[in-house]
């Protein structure tokens, strides 16, 4: 069949095609050409806007997919925009939308499908749940089959490793240089990267499979660990010294750093597991890339491209793991004075 996805060349959307393309399917990549990397030969790639309503049209009608595959649609407008543009032109339309849905933290993990959405976590959030909706209703009316994914951290080939402070590579750097990590809590809180390969299987099947239609999906990962576990892994991975962990208070991070804690207020501070048995019952969903295997395919990658910063361009680390050293020690040596 003719596959249409939009977004085709970001770190997940390079690997969707790549599956679809591999198993015989015409695909067509629409995206703005601001982002490199190869895509199969023999697929069709089309430059232009998302958020170009008369491009996108355009695009579709001249391709005549039998399915869609949204990755770059976030809120009520950009989904409306697309149901009226695809309608009487796709027959499935797959939405990549996100865990960041479910209200959190959640009523009981594991976390399934069925989990409540509402109060939205993020602006983000808000605007994932209200483009779902508006995919739902499409599906409800006829208008064409709607599968929804939502994944998780997806990391690989292309990107980098996620942090407390962020996304910044010079956490690599860090790593393999022995410097403290800052870690937000106790360390204790749950966290899931799943590699862009597997998640991608789930997309594959989202677009092949009969019946799965009008439903959501879990993509994530089967490798739930701590994020102390997570800073070990990768010092593992890269062969690196054993990380030492300073653990400081997550409202501490957020006041003194709100802007570089944006995704700790938002994700990494709620203890989550999804449950996955949906996408692999249905969709063939498999996770195959355990997490250490990842990180040194990832981190190989960025040493490839000279994409890994020193750790010397970012300081707030060092400043943080000083400046609450230095408190708590006076802290303990208060009491110890006092008695």
């Amino acid at each position: 069949m003719h596959v249409f996805v939009i977004g085709g060349t970001g770190l997940l959307g390079r690997d969707i095609v790549r599956r679809l393309a591999d198993a015989g399917h015409d695909v067509t990549s629409f995206q703005r050409g601001e982002t490199g990397g190869s895509l199969p030969e023999g697929v069709t790639r089309v430059t232009g806007d998302r958020g170009d309503d008369a491009a996108l049209r355009a695009a579709v009608h001249d391709a005549d997919p039998s399915v869609v595959v949204d990755l770059a649609c976030f809120d009520a407008d950009a989904a409306r925009s697309a149901v009226e543009i695809c309608d009487g032109v796709v027959d499935r339309y797959v939405f990549c939308s996100t865990i960041d849905v479910y209200h959190r933290p959640p009523p009981k993990n594991p976390v399934a499908e069925s989990s409540p959405r509402n109060p939205p976590v993020s602006d983000y959030a808000a605007g994932k749940i209200a483009a779902e909706d508006v995919f739902f209703d499409a599906h409800e009316s006829g208008v064409f089959d709607v599968v929804v994914l939502r994944p998780w951290n997806t990391y690989g080939e292309g990107g980098t490793l996620v942090h407390t402070l962020g996304m910044g590579s010079y956490y690599v750097d860090r790593i393999r240089a022995g410097k403290p990590i800052v870690v937000h809590g106790d360390g204790t809180s749950l966290w899931g990267p799943c590699h862009t390969e597997d998640v991608a299987r789930a997309f594959r099947g989202a677009v092949e499979r009969p019946g799965v239609g009008g439903r959501a999906y879990n993509v994530t990962s089967e490798e739930t660990m701590t994020w102390n576990q997570y800073h070990r892994r990768v010092a593992s991975a890269l062969d690196a010294p054993e990380p030492d962990l300073v653990h400081i208070p997550t409202d501490v991070l957020r006041r003194v750093a709100p802007e570089r804690t944006r995704m700790l207020r938002d994700h990494f501070q709620y203890s989550t597991v999804f449950d996955n048995s949906r996408a692999i019952a249905d969709l063939g969903f498999r996770y195959t890339v355990d997490f250490e295997t990842g990180v040194g395919r990832t981190v190989e990658w960025l040493d490839d491209h000279d994409a890994v910063e020193r750790w010397e361009t970012e300081p707030l680390d060092d400043t943080l793991v000083a400046a609450w050293t230095e408190a708590t020690d006076s802290f303990v040596d208060s009491f110890e004075d006092a008695n």
